[in-house]
């Protein structure tokens, strides 16, 4: 949670940050543009979501951990005080996963690096401080990876939604529209039939790939 917290907060910074680029302050004058998780939090998606999701990993029995996901409470902006605005639109909806793919990066690095000097001979050798060190940052690569993989699903209100929005014509804009409706919904539906296990166990195999590449 603690991991999950870190890339919740970076995520929604950076939606706040990049609206700012792009002429829009609103989220900044809120305090936005922050990595402290109180601006962030949201009940259902950092919390609720969560919970219910290791719940349901646990109760599926065995095979892989899915990771937790969720999301932070939504960043306000002003689509009417960005320049460029279908650019924008696309940038500001997908720099909150670009934060969790540099984060995600930045541990995989610091992981293969300290696996090169020794300090990291194998999950099943750990002792001392690299036992929780170790977990620290294979949890970071994890979730932030998930998290920026489920921020992809078009299902609102997750940010591969919105770009979805500005890349479809106008006469289906109506239907992504109706769908916000029941996009909480969705999403329930989608981690009780197992969906997101079929989406992040390619997902698990890839990050485990390149870390012992």
């Amino acid at each position: 949670m603690v991991v999950l917290l870190l890339a919740i907060s970076a995520h929604e910074a950076a939606h706040a940050w990049m609206s700012y680029k792009f002429g829009d302050d609103t989220a900044r004058l809120l305090g936005r543009i922050t990595l402290n998780p109180v601006a962030h939090t949201d009940p259902i998606g950092t919390l609720l979501i969560p919970i219910a999701g290791f719940v349901i990993g646990h109760m599926s029995g065995p095979g892989v951990n899915i990771p937790l996901i969720g999301w932070g409470k939504p960043t306000p902006v002003n689509p009417l005080r960005w320049r460029n605005k279908d650019l924008a639109n696309v940038m500001v909806s997908i720099a909150g996963i670009l934060a969790n793919l540099t984060i995600a990066s930045f541990a995989l690095i610091t992981l293969k690096v300290l696996m090169r000097a020794g300090i990291f001979s194998g999950t099943t050798q750990l002792s001392g401080l690299s036992e929780p060190l170790w977990m620290l940052l294979t949890q970071m690569l994890l979730l932030n990876v998930s998290l920026a993989v489920f921020n992809l699903l078009p299902i609102p209100p997750l940010d591969g939604s919105k770009v979805l929005w500005t890349l479809l014509p106008e006469s289906m804009k109506p239907a992504l529209e109706a769908l916000e409706r029941f996009g909480f919904l969705i999403l329930l539906v989608v981690m009780q039939m197992g969906i997101l296990d079929v989406i992040f166990r390619p997902v698990v195999r890839v990050i485990v790939f390149l870390l012992y590449l």
